[in-house]
């Protein structure tokens, strides 16, 4: 069916979007109210009504001016959104989504669906891979051709181009985990208001993409990990009360890329497994009975891996019938992964289902050592230094009150060339451990789609695998647990660290890519930098240390960059220390906010150029 023969080709998509980004936008509402998500909420709800009116779709245009309806009486910020609204926005939301998805159904079997379909949307698999290895072919083609030209100039701009499209080419056929992130929080939101429990639910990771088959089989996997951690983790208010924790639970879902491998960990603070329960039904149901008054805590919680046990009082919608961990061991062994669960009688329960992939994103820091360019995965740095090489040497340093070790970068990748005075060391951190990596520079964040190394490649340990650069280079993209053990276990390096020759600066932003660019911009030009993720968290830093400068980004969650200014400013702590915004905007008004809130000086991001960045900085330090 061509898009003339379909009108709603395009409507799909947009509603699918609208959804989606109404159901987060909704349990935000519920977990961090706001005033900027109720008008949010109203125009995606009017959005919504006034395309489905174009196309005809009268009954999702209702139900979202039903939900229009609903909003109004909160959109002067008065009035919190009590339970039962946002119940009943939610279950709007719900009935749109089933309207929604019943348009991607033939006709003679369209019927309500779910609000959560069985498999993730994305583009036609053996389309894509079609795609992507005809790229591969044209890349092919035209380095061959290189060979046969006599000035090879004129090439240089197609492979370019060419690099750039297998790139994109690559995204196309990956997933974000974004697109699962707002189902698992509604899992956890609605178990928790079944059970009369009190729940917060947070997910890091979100924006890796990965193969859209990989989300389709870990997708139940992680739901039932979710609604496992509210049901049997998560302890009743009252009981949290008497063992000293809040009356909200915090339930967690992190995403982490591991070499070839990606680990969804889910983690909860809960009670922990009930060990001796596990014993005890494990007994009443014959299971290794010979075997059961020998197992420690590690053979009673992988007798559980087993399944078919459980130790819920009952069975409900939510746990009890023993099935939970059959998903993910299902999961697990369709994939070719590992299931690892660790558990704290009164402290929690941690469990991983670790997966292979053949392609996945990661957002990276670029580092340069021994002439090699690398990537670290940024969810791994936890920061860096100024290395300042001649002076006292040391082969440690000391990070968050800790000693760890430090070792040149280029010395853990044999390929690398002749390195020259390490600048910057980064602290990477693993599963268990940290170490420091001494590079030379600072690149910058890039979001790289990272594949294995052919396995006639011979690679060194660190490296997890390779990323295109946009002129078809590969980047090594290195695996930090590996890398944090060949740090570990190499020999000192005379490598030091240098005193701050003056007052560090502070970065403040909730971009993960502004705060590492800004670091890598300021430490090579010599200054020591300290990271805020948000005005919150720089004031709770400014209290601890002496800055030199405050660099702040003006939209920001929270506290906004104009909010934090006028704070330091009507603090005699922090008064004298000078503040210079960093924004999107460039609107007379938002200039004149700045001054007045007590600003040294604006920047803005779109007309951002490194030396007057420098030279404004170097001005404006104390």
């Amino acid at each position: 069916m061509t898009s003339a023969d379909d009108p709603l080709k395009y409507f799909r998509v947009e509603a699918h979007e609208l959804v989606e980004e109404m159901g987060r936008v909704v349990l935000r509402l519920e977990a961090a109210p706001a005033p900027d998500l109720v008008p949010r909420l109203l125009r995606l709800a009017h959005t919504l009504k006034g395309a489905a009116r174009v196309v005809r779709r009268n009954e999702i245009a209702d139900e979202a001016h039903a939900i229009e309806d609903m909003l109004l009486p909160l959109r002067d910020g008065a009035n919190a959104a009590p339970k039962p609204t946002i119940d009943a926005l939610l279950r709007r939301v719900d009935a749109v989504a089933g309207l929604a998805a019943a348009l991607d159904r033939p006709p003679a079997t369209s019927q309500d669906a779910p609000a959560e379909p069985d498999e993730i949307a994305h583009a036609d698999t053996a389309e894509l891979d079609a795609l992507y290895d005809a790229i591969v072919e044209a890349s092919r083609q035209q380095r061959a051709l290189r060979a046969t030209v006599a000035d090879a100039r004129p090439l240089d701009r197609a492979e370019r181009e060419i690099a750039q499209a297998l790139d994109a080419a690559a995204k196309l056929r990956l997933v974000p985990m974004a697109s699962i992130a707002a189902a698992l929080e509604r899992t956890a939101r609605d178990a928790a208001r079944s059970l009369g429990k009190e729940m917060r639910f947070a997910a890091t990771g979100a924006a890796t993409r990965l193969e859209g088959r990989v989300l389709n089989v870990v997708r139940g996997a992680l739901i039932q990990l979710v609604r496992n951690a509210v049901a049997h983790g998560i302890e009743p208010p009252a009981e949290r009360a008497r063992r000293g924790k809040p009356a909200a639970g915090r339930v967690t879902l992190e995403i982490v890329r591991r070499g070839d491998r990606v680990a969804f960990v889910c983690s909860d603070d809960g009670g922990g497994i009930d060990l001796e329960a596990v014993r005890r039904v494990a007994r009443e149901r014959g299971v290794a009975p010979a075997e059961i008054p020998q197992l420690d805590a590690g053979g009673l919680v992988r007798l559980l891996l087993k399944g078919g046990l459980s130790t819920a009082n009952g069975a409900s919608q939510h746990a009890g019938h023993g099935i939970g961990l059959d998903v993910v061991r299902e999961a697990a062994s369709r994939l070719g992964g590992d299931i690892d669960i660790e558990t704290a009688p009164g402290e929690g329960t941690r469990i991983a289902l670790v997966v292979p992939v053949s392609m996945a994103t990661v957002e990276a820091l670029l580092v340069e050592a021994g002439g090699t360019v690398a990537a670290l995965p940024a969810a791994a740095v936890r920061g860096a230094l100024r290395i300042a090489p001649g002076t006292t040497a040391r082969y440690t340093i000391v990070h968050d009150g800790a000693a760890i070790p430090l070792t040149p970068l280029s010395g853990l990748l044999a390929r690398a060339g002749r390195p020259l005075p390490p600048r910057v060391a980064v602290v990477v951190a693993g599963a268990t451990a940290s170490a420091a990596v001494a590079v030379e520079r600072l690149l910058g964040v890039a979001t790289l789609v990272v594949q294995p190394l052919p396995a006639s490649v011979g690679a060194d340990p660190p490296i997890a695998g390779a990323a295109l650069d946009a002129d078809g280079v590969p980047r090594l993209v290195l695996d930090p647990e590996r890398l944090v053990a060949a740090a570990c276990a190499a020999p000192p390096a005379e490598i030091a660290v240098a005193a701050p020759a003056r007052p560090p600066i502070l970065v403040v932003d909730d971009s993960l890519t502004t705060r590492m660019l800004e670091q890598s911009i300021l430490e090579s030009a010599g200054f020591e930098v300290d990271l805020a993720v948000s005005a919150e968290d720089g004031l709770a830093k400014a209290a601890q240390r002496r800055y030199g400068l405050f660099l702040v980004d003006v939209e920001m969650p929270g506290m906004d960059g104009f909010g934090f200014v006028a704070r330091t400013r009507a603090d005699a702590a922090f008064r004298g220390i000078p503040a210079l915004l960093v924004s999107s905007r460039n609107g007379e008004e938002d200039r004149r906010r700045a001054s007045e809130a007590g600003a040294s000086g604006y920047i803005v991001k779109g007309e951002f150029e490194q030396s007057r960045f420098l030279d404004t900085v170097r001005r404006l330090a104390v």
